[in-house]
């Protein structure tokens, strides 16, 4: 019998920020657990902690591994008890690298678990890199850690989404100034069709993409950068006579307004800030990161760790809860594709 709901990992993310009560806030509303069979996985004083400063109590039915989790569907989250982080070893606001580590344990856990086929999809609360990477993580980003610990070899990016309208980046974390030297033709095109096929992942029928200039004014004929003329430009064409339904390059200025008005579900940028800017103007407490490029669905809320308002009770659930909403349709996808 073909399973009715996917089986969507939840996690507490760093310990010293605002991931535990986003969590207890989100399982504290009935409706999440119509979405999918929910394993919450995390270190017990944690989630107690969590639930304290959400001031709500969520009732779980614990099993003892992700092997579990399947058969112990019972219309409450699931929660899988691991020791990651020690109480005395977490001060709340504060990145370290205790925090880190935990954060570490658990993805990776996770991984192995939808690897596995256990479960279908990750949606992990908030993370801090600094931590991250004072933990011993030799990668710039969780993206890279991801990738390389499921040992992907093809291009991979993350996308941002909100309300609908999704981005992905030629570039991402790297210095500005480097910018300019990470566009390809290539890489466009793989961004290009990377973001197209995730979106009929997570549903979309006929996704509508459009990339991005470079430069301002998109370049101006050539009076203010050629990577339009001479990159872009022919990228796009390649795309099109591929069959993918891809239009521009147009000014970055510009196309967030053509794309919020509706007419595209998706832009390609060409560097880290010229998508998020854009869209946590549009939208900050409600924005989605997906994990563009690997072979299992991990998604996240856009914004970070909070650590200025952390175990005060003033997060906002909303993108934790459609990074979820996310998760779940990119694991329906995921649980119906052979194993």
């Amino acid at each position: 019998m073909q399973q009715s709901k996917p089986t969507v990992a939840l996690t507490l993310g760093d310990p010293a920020g605002i991931g535990p009560e986003l969590i207890a806030k989100l399982l504290g509303d009935p409706e999440t657990a119509k979405h999918a069979n929910i394993v919450l996985i995390g270190d017990p004083w944690l989630w107690e902690a969590g639930q304290k400063v959400a001031g709500l109590q969520v009732a779980t039915r614990p099993i003892a591994s992700f092997a579990e989790a399947r058969g112990a569907a019972c219309g409450m989250p699931l929660f899988l008890a691991v020791d990651s982080v020690r109480p005395e070893q977490v001060e709340t606001g504060m990145a370290g690298p205790a925090g880190g580590a935990s954060v570490l344990k658990i993805l990776n856990l996770c991984m192995d678990a939808v690897t596995a086929r256990q479960i279908d999809a990750i949606c992990f609360a908030p993370l801090n890199k600094h931590a991250m990477k004072q933990s011993g993580m030799k990668f710039e980003d969780e993206l890279h850690h991801f990738a390389d610990y499921l040992k992907v070899d093809s291009y991979f990016c993350e996308f941002n989404t909100l309300d609908g309208l999704w981005t992905s980046r030629v570039s991402s974390h790297i210095p500005l100034k480097d910018a300019a030297s990470y566009l390809s033709k290539t890489r466009i095109e793989d961004a290009s069709r990377l973001i197209y096929d995730s979106l009929k992942a997570a549903g979309v029928a006929q996704p509508r993409v459009a990339v991005a200039a470079f430069n301002p004014h998109g370049g101006d004929g050539g009076s203010c950068g050629r990577e339009e003329i001479d990159i872009i430009g022919p990228a796009v064409a390649s795309l099109r006579e591929q069959g993918y339904p891809v239009e521009g390059p147009f000014p970055a200025d510009t196309i967030f307004i053509k794309a919020r008005d509706g007419k595209y579900d998706a832009i390609v940028t060409m560097y880290h800030d010229q998508g998020q800017i854009a869209i946590k103007l549009l939208g900050f407490e409600k924005g989605v990161t997906v994990q563009g490029g690997l072979p299992i669905p991990i998604t996240t809320p856009a914004h970070g760790t909070a650590y200025d308002i952390a175990g005060k009770n003033l997060a906002n659930v909303n993108a934790t809860r459609n990074a979820f909403l996310i998760a779940c349709r990119m694991g329906e996808s995921y649980m119906n594709q052979p194993a």
